[in-house]
C-alpha cells in the first residue's frame, strides 16, 4: 500500500518523524510525505508556554513536541510512481473526493491546534481516524500530567500514533470504544486561546509550580489510604454504590502510605498485601498485614523489597502455592514470584514479559486460557521524555498456563481509553459474566473507579461495557478512588488523602 502523510510544513515535530518510522516499518507499506504549508499549527504563545513548562518541570527538550527541520523529512519526501492508495490527513484539508482519505480529528476538528485547545480547556479528547466521517479507529486520549500542557500534548501525540497504526494494521476494527454511563455528546472543541490568554496561562503555570513546591514542602504528596469493610454478602460489584456504612481506614503514621490493596484467604487466614510507599525513599515496597474478624491485626510488615519501585501486588493461589506479580514497570519487566514462607519468603520464579513498561498486570482464566491485562506506555521512561501515558492503552497477552509462555494479542493495543483501559483490581465472575474493575483517569490518575462487563475476550478481540463509575464522596472521603479487591468476606479500596509532613498520625484525614 502506498500511503501519504499530509502534514503542515510550518510545524513539523518529532512526533511526525516517529509516526513515519512506525508506518514505514509496517509490512507492505510505502510512505511518502505531503508537507505543503497548511496555515495551521499552534500560536507562538503556546510554544512560549511549552518553553516555560520545560524549564520549571524539567521536561526533555527532545520530546515528541519538539519542532524539527523540514529537511529531516527528506528521506520520506519522494515522488511515488503512482498516486497514493491512502492519504493520512493530519491537517484536515485533503479533498476526499479526489482520493481515499483518513482524517485524524479531535472532538471532530483536525490539527494539533484542536488537540492543544482541548488540553488547555481540561477536556478528554476523543481522537478518531475517520474515512468519510465514519470512524476507522477511536480512542479517549489521556495523561497522568494534567495541568502541564506540554507533557499532556506529548502523551496524546504518542497515543495518536498508536491509534493510527492500529487503524493501519486493522487491529482497531476488533474493539469498539465503550460508552460511559454519564458521558455526554462531545461538542465542538474550544477555540485556541489568544496570545494574551496563553501568556496568562504561562504565568498561572509558573504560579502553580510555586504553589506545588510549597505544598510538597508542607505535605507528603501523593498520599494514599486504604479503606476496608465487611461485605456481609454484598460487595461493590452488587451494590454499584458506596455502602451506607462507609469504610474503615488502614492507619499509617504519615511518613508512608498504603495503596493497591490485594487480599488473599490462604489456609483460613485473610492477609492483605499493599504497596507500602516510604516518602523519604521515594519508592515503595510490598508489605502485608493479617486480618481478623474486627480488622487488621497490627501494621503492614515488609515482605518484598527490590532496588526499584514496586506496587499493585497481584497475589493469587494456584497449584498449592501462593504467587505474586507486583508491578515493576520501573524495571521494564513483568515478573512472577512465589512465597516460600507465606506471607513472606518471596522468590522470583520467572520473568513473564521483558522490555515493556506495563502497569498493573492482572491475570484471569477465561475460555480455557490464561489472560494478562495491562496498560503499556510506548517509549518507556518518565514525564521528561513524552513517551505516552501509562493508563490509556490496554494490551493483552494469553498463555496456556500462568507461568507462560505469554503471547501478545494480535490486536494490541486492544483499547485506547483513558476512562477504562487501566486495570483496577482482580476480575470476578458473576454467573456467566466476567466483571472487570477499571480506572477512570479522565480527571486525573486514579480519580474514579469503573466497573465493566467483559462482553468479548478471545484471540481476535476484546470488548467491554462500562456499567458503573464510582467517585469519592461523603461515604469515601478520599479525593480519589483507585482499586477494588475482596476476599474472605472483606472488601478493600484506596484513594488519596492529605498528609502533613510536620505531624505523624495514627489515622488519615
Amino acid at each position: 500500500m502506498r500511503v501519504s502523510l499530509r502534514l503542515d510544513s510550518q510545524c513539523v515535530r518529532a512526533f511526525h518523524l516517529m509516526l513515519l518510522q512506525r508506518l514505514a516499518a509496517l509490512p507492505d507499506v510505502t510512505v511518502s510525505v505531503d508537507a505543503r504549508p497548511a496555515g495551521g499549527g499552534i500560536p507562538r504563545g503556546a510554544e512560549a508556554l511549552f518553553q516555560l513548562e520545560t524549564a520549571i518541570h524539567g521536561l526533555s527538550r527532545d520530546g515528541l513536541a519538539k519542532p524539527v527541520p523540514l529537511l529531516d523529512l527528506a528521506r520520506y519526501r519522494t515522488e511515488q510512481p503512482a498516486s497514493p492508495n491512502l492519504v493520512l490527513d493530519l491537517c484536515g484539508d485533503v479533498d476526499p473526493e479526489a482520493t481515499r482519505v483518513w482524517r485524524v480529528t479531535y472532538d471532530g476538528a483536525s490539527g494539533e491546534e484542536a488537540l492543544l485547545a482541548l488540553i488547555l480547556d481540561g477536556r478528554t479528547p476523543l481522537a478518531r481516524v475517520e474515512e468519510n466521517g465514519v470512524a476507522v479507529a477511536a480512542g479517549r486520549l489521556g495523561t497522568e500530567y494534567g495541568g502541564i500542557a506540554l507533557a499532556s500534548f506529548q502523551d496524546m501525540l504518542a497515543r495518536t500514533a498508536s491509534l493510527i497504526v492500529a487503524a493501519m494494521t486493522g487491529a482497531a476494527k476488533a474493539t469498539a470504544l465503550p460508552a460511559l454511563p454519564e458521558a455526554a455528546q462531545a461538542g465542538a472543541p474550544p477555540p485556541m486561546p489568544s496570545a494574551g490568554k496563553l501568556g496568562a496561562r504561562a504565568a498561572k503555570a509558573l504560579a502553580r509550580r510555586i504553589v506545588q513546591k510549597i505544598y510538597h514542602l508542607c505535605y507528603n504528596a501523593p498520599h494514599w489510604k486504604v479503606g476496608w469493610r465487611e461485605t456481609r454478602g454484598r460487595d461493590l460489584f452488587d451494590l454499584r454504590a458506596h455502602p451506607a456504612s462507609g469504610w474503615q481506614v488502614l492507619p499509617d503514621d504519615g511518613s508512608r502510605f498504603y495503596a493497591d490493596p490485594f487480599p488473599i484467604l490462604h489456609q483460613g487466614q485473610l492477609t492483605l498485601f499493599v504497596e507500602d510507599y516510604i516518602h523519604r525513599l521515594g519508592k515503595a515496597i510490598i508489605s502485608a498485614v493479617p486480618f481478623g474478624p474486627a480488622g487488621p491485626l497490627g501494621s503492614p510488615e515488609p515482605v518484598l523489597e527490590l532496588p526499584y519501585h514496586l506496587s499493585y501486588p497481584f497475589v493469587f493461589e494456584r497449584d498449592g502455592e501462593v504467587w505474586m506479580i507486583p508491578e515493576s514497570c520501573a524495571a521494564g519487566t513483568v515478573d512472577l514470584y512465589r512465597a516460600t514462607a507465606f506471607p513472606g519468603g518471596w522468590v522470583k520464579e520467572s520473568t513473564l514479559l521483558s522490555g515493556v513498561v506495563a502497569s498493573d498486570a492482572t491475570l484471569v482464566e477465561h475460555g480455557g486460557r490464561w489472560w494478562m491485562f495491562a496498560t503499556v506506555r510506548d517509549g518507556g521512561g518518565t514525564i521528561r521524555d513524552g513517551g505516552g501515558a501509562f493508563s490509556d492503552a490496554l494490551h493483552l497477552w494469553s498463555a496456556p498456563d500462568f507461568r507462560g509462555p505469554w503471547t501478545p494479542h494480535a490486536n494490541n493495543p486492544v483499547l485506547i481509553d483513558i476512562a477504562s483501559a487501566r486495570p483496577a483490581g482482580r476480575m470476578v465472575k458473576r454467573g456467566n459474566d466476567l466483571i472487570r474493575p477499571v480506572q477512570d483517569c479522565r480527571r486525573s490518575y486514579g480519580a474514579a473507579l469503573g466497573i465493566a462487563r467483559v462482553a468479548r475476550l478471545d484471540p481476535t478481540g476484546m470488548e467491554q461495557v462500562v456499567e458503573t463509575i464510582l467517585h469519592p464522596g461523603e461515604l469515601w472521603s478520599g479525593r480519589k478512588l483507585h482499586t477494588l479487591n475482596e476476599a474472605g468476606g472483606f472488601e478493600f479500596i484506596d484513594g488519596s488523602a492529605i498528609a502533613p509532613r510536620w505531624k505523624r498520625r495514627s489515622g488519615l484525614t
